[in-house]
């Protein structure tokens, strides 16, 4: 299970601007922003967008500076895979250490929507035990109980986090994650089709 919250793109005007530097061909851009405040590439600027896009890395700096916020909440296993993407991203996350006592435990904390009815059981049981731990570590203070429920706690536990990235990590992320097994991945290619430009600037279809 994967979920997306608080999109936002931002910086794409001051990108493309600064796209134009290269040829001082500033006089040609004819983006604006409309009467609600989107901004709107014009078909010079985006003609020239495409062309550094398809042009390689080295030319499409420009897709650096775009810059991308959203909440995502999704499961530690999944996490362990978008940790891979390390360049140009920024993540602050809900905290395990720190806040993992301070609700009850419930099976809807977890990414458990593909287990079969004999898994789930004993994801029931797990979830029962951790929440049993966590009520004896809020009585007692003893850490022995803290650490059980840490290194318990199974990787199907969901995490949210605030993260940065720009649409060069994006391209990145989407061609090498958008066949891969995990549906989740699924999920996260599927919200990146969807952001401004997303089909001339991050996946380039013709």
């Amino acid at each position: 299970m994967l979920t997306i919250n608080h999109s936002e793109v931002m910086n794409l005007h001051n990108a493309i601007r600064g796209a134009r530097n290269p040829l001082n061909s500033w006089a040609r851009s004819d983006s604006y922003f409309d009467e609600k405040g989107s901004f709107t590439l014009g078909e010079n600027d985006l003609s020239l967008a495409v062309r550094l896009r398809k042009a390689g890395s080295d030319h499409r700096k420009f897709l650096r500076q775009v810059f991308v916020s959203v909440d995502i909440t999704a499961p530690m296993y999944w996490w362990k895979e978008y940790d891979t993407y390390k360049v140009s991203t920024v993540a602050n996350s809900t905290s395990t250490m720190h806040k993992i006592a301070s609700a009850p435990f419930e099976l809807s904390q977890f990414s458990c929507d593909k287990m079969d009815e004999s898994t789930l059981a004993v994801m029931t049981y797990i979830v029962e035990q951790l929440e049993l731990l966590r009520l004896k570590f809020l009585e007692t203070k003893d850490k022995q109980y803290w650490y059980d429920i840490i290194q318990l706690l199974p990787s199907s536990y969901n995490q949210m986090r605030t993260c940065s990235l720009n649409y060069e990590t994006l391209i990145n992320i989407y061609y090498a994650r958008k066949n891969h097994k995990l549906d989740e991945w699924h999920t996260f290619c599927d919200y990146i089709r969807t952001l401004p430009y997303a089909k001339e600037l991050i996946i380039c279809e013709e």
